[in-house]
């Protein structure tokens, strides 16, 4: 029981080591973790032997702090959704929202995808000039209407895994997406990441000293075997 604690605990520290690492990443959802008992199947239901382990990870998909930049490309999201943008294999969601112009003029992510307007189809700007995003992600340039961002939410977060370079995959996109209720695009602003970095520390040392903890007890366990085999050799002789 000792050992699978450990075990268990090890798993959570990997999941708030990438947490703390990403904690300055715009827009990251940080990883968290159900626990559970687990009781093997050939155990007698009255002996009461079970295991802790980690039934499954999830991610939190709460908002973190809008942070002002200045930066008229610089789009955040306040409320549920995610930016979709064309990913090199399909359509990607992220809640970062650091965009920039390529050459051709096309609004593109920090890692050169295009960003996807309502249809799917990728928002080019015709010009240079100052550009306008107003609330429901309508983009206009010299008053002219450019194209809408596309906004996407998820009814369930179990459709969505995690992609690298904080980017998020659906299990089934067209079925899943919908338009979020009370969803605002804040223009010349970002998403912080909602890891916590107090919070992490505070888990951090409480994941150590569990460890430790149960690191003692499995010691304890192995010493106790050790002197019973001692004592009984001893009465033996």
């Amino acid at each position: 029981m000792a050992a699978s604690g450990m075990r268990s605990r090890m798993e959570s520290l990997d999941l708030l080591a990438n947490n703390i690492a990403n904690a300055s990443t715009g827009g990251y959802k940080a990883d968290r973790e159900f626990y559970t008992l687990y009781t093997a199947a050939d155990a007698e239901s009255d002996s009461g032997t079970t295991m802790p382990l980690i039934q499954r990870p999830y991610t939190d998909l709460s908002q973190g702090l809008l942070q002002p930049t200045g930066n008229a490309l610089d789009v955040a999201l306040s409320g549920k959704g995610f930016f979709a943008v064309q990913g090199p294999t399909g359509p990607l969601f992220t809640r970062n929202g650091n965009f920039r112009l390529a050459a051709d003029g096309r609004l593109i992510s920090a890692e050169g995808y295009p960003v996807s307007g309502t249809g799917g189809t990728a928002i080019k700007l015709p010009g240079t000039q100052p550009i306008e995003i107003s609330s429901d992600g309508t983009v206009t340039q010299d008053g002219k209407t450019i194209g809408q961002l596309q906004i996407a939410d998820f009814t369930s977060g179990a459709g969505l895994s995690k992609q690298g370079s904080n980017y998020f995959r659906a299990a089934d996109p067209a079925g899943q997406a919908t338009l979020p209720q009370g969803t605002t695009v804040e223009q010349g602003k970002l998403e912080a990441s909602n890891s916590g970095t107090a919070e992490s520390a505070v888990r951090l040392i409480g994941i150590m000293r569990q460890f430790e903890m149960l690191q003692k007890a499995a010691a304890l366990g192995t010493d106790m075997d050790k002197q019973a085999i001692e004592q009984v050799a001893r009465v033996g002789q």
